[in-house]
């Protein structure tokens, strides 16, 4: 009996720093936000390789970020125009067909903001009936905002297939 007394004693003194964070309970609407940046990340995505993409400037905020290597593209034009920058005849454009996976997605919300992070695998088929071959893989971390109900881009920071941007927080 001392003993079981001796162990509530010893928890109830344990510091309470050492316990995780409990996370804010998910309500309908954080879900659909959720919903919302996953499909906006999966549709920003398909835009690589489809002959009928939209323009990468309307996923972004005016003033977004975008942060590529040691590159920094800032505002929606500059993001636009280091995309049309590509040279036609790199790997992803000569190719047959380009395909990005994304994966290990992790979206955190906070209210009308939010957080992502996933991994990326560019995937290129030569021509018809080959093997689909691994270009590159790397790491995606954006921050979001939902302006007028929609959400957007407003920082978009890519690295390599190891590491976290400095000041990275979920």
């Amino acid at each position: 009996m001392k003993m079981k007394l001796w162990v509530a004693v010893a928890l109830a003194a344990a510091p309470v720093s050492h316990l995780p964070a409990k996370e804010a309970p998910l309500t309908a609407q954080a879900l659909a936000d959720r919903a919302q940046v996953e499909d906006l990340l999966t549709r920003y995505y398909w835009n690589f390789g489809n002959s009928k993409s939209e323009s990468f400037g309307e996923f972004y905020t005016p003033d977004a970020e975008f942060i590529l290597g040691k590159n920094t593209y800032k505002g929606v034009k500059a993001i636009e125009g280091m995309y049309a920058a590509v040279p036609k005849d790199v790997p992803q454009r000569s190719a047959f067909a380009l395909n990005i996976l994304i994966n290990n997605m992790l979206v955190t919300m906070h209210g009308s903001t939010a957080t992502a992070r996933l991994v990326f695998t560019e995937t290129i088929t030569q021509k018809q009936g080959d093997k689909p071959a691994i270009l590159t893989q790397g790491r995606e971390f954006d921050n979001l905002v939902k302006l007028n109900g929609k959400w957007l881009i407003s920082k978009r920071q890519v690295v390599g297939a190891n590491g976290i941007p400095d000041g990275w927080e979920d």
